[in-house]
C-alpha cells in the first residue's frame, strides 16, 4: 500500500520502555502523540477514549502490561502478584471490550510458558509477545484491505461508512477504511459518505479527518441523511466495521 501514515495509533518507545499513542480525544483540531509510562497511565488512556477500536486497544493492552511490569521485582512469587494484579486493573478499564481481555490473556499465557525462566527472561519474552500481537494486527489488517479492495472494482465508486474502522483504531492501515485507502492507493479514486455518527462522532472528528489527510475524496454528512442519499442512488457500497465476525461470515 503506498499510503504511509505518520503516526501508529499505538507504538512502542524502546528508548524510554513506554507506550506512545494518539490522542484521539483531541481529533480532529489536534493530532497529539502521548506517552503512557505507567500502569495508571495505561488505564486511564483505555477508560477515556484516548486509545480507542478494537485493535488499537488490544495492543495498548499488550504494550501497557509490559510497561507495568518491566521494573517489577526480580523475585518470581513477588513478580507473578505483580503481574496478575498489572493485568487485572488494565483489563477493569473497559471489560465489554474484547480485545482487551484477549491480548491480556495472550500476554498471560506467555507468562504461564516462561514461569520457569528467571524474571529477566520472562520480560523479554512478554516484549516479543507484546510487539509479535501488534505486527499480526498489522498484517491482518493489510489483508484486509487487499481482500476487500476486489470489490471496489470501478474507478469512482460511492461508499459509505459510519463510525470509524480507519488507521486509528487499529495498528496500521484500518479494518473496514482499508480496502478504500488500498483502493485510493491503486488509482480507483473511491468517493467516500462518512457519517457524523452521533453520540461520538467518531465519523466526523476521525474518519473524515484521516480520509481527508489521505487524499481521499470525503464528504461528511449527518447521520439522518443516509436514506435520502441512498434514495437518490448515491451510493454504489457500504462499508461498516464490527465488533465480531462468527467463522459463517455472520
Amino acid at each position: 500500500m503506498k499510503i504511509i501514515f505518520e503516526n501508529d495509533s499505538v507504538s512502542f518507545d524502546q528508548t524510554h520502555d513506554s507506550v506512545v499513542i494518539v490522542d484521539q480525544t483531541l481529533f480532529p483540531w489536534e493530532e497529539r502523540l502521548i506517552t503512557l509510562s505507567s500502569l495508571e497511565d495505561v488505564y486511564e488512556a483505555i477508560k477515556k477514549l484516548r486509545v480507542r477500536g478494537a485493535p488499537a486497544i488490544g495492543v495498548a493492552a499488550a504494550f501497557g502490561l509490559y510497561v507495568s511490569i518491566k521494573r517489577s521485582p526480580e523475585d518470581p512469587i513477588l513478580f507473578e502478584a505483580e503481574f496478575r494484579r498489572a493485568k487485572e486493573y488494565i483489563n477493569s478499564a473497559r471489560p465489554t471490550a474484547v480485545n482487551l481481555s484477549y491480548a491480556l490473556d495472550r500476554m498471560y499465557r506467555c507468562y504461564l510458558l516462561n514461569k520457569i525462566l528467571p524474571v529477566a527472561q520472562i520480560k523479554s519474552a512478554l516484549y516479543m509477545e507484546a510487539m509479535r500481537i501488534k505486527e499480526e494486527d498489522v498484517q491482518m489488517c493489510y489483508r484486509i484491505a487487499q481482500n476487500g479492495a476486489a470489490l471496489i472494482n470501478r474507478k469512482g465508486m460511492r461508499i459509505l461508512t459510519h463510525c470509524n474502522a480507519g488507521h486509528y483504531a487499529v495498528s496500521r492501515y484500518g479494518t473496514a477504511l482499508g480496502p478504500i485507502y488500498y483502493a485510493h492507493s491503486q488509482g480507483l479514486e473511491p468517493i467516500v459518505y462518512a457519517d457524523e455518527t452521533r453520540p461520538l462522532m467518531q465519523g466526523a472528528r476521525i474518519t473524515a479527518y484521516e480520509l481527508h489527510k489521505a487524499g481521499v475524496d470525503v464528504t461528511l454528512q449527518c447521520d439522518n441523511m443516509v436514506s435520502s442519499l441512498m434514495r437518490e442512488g448515491k451510493v454504489d457500497m457500504v462499508m461498516l466495521g464490527c465488533d465480531r465476525i462468527a467463522a459463517n461470515g455472520d
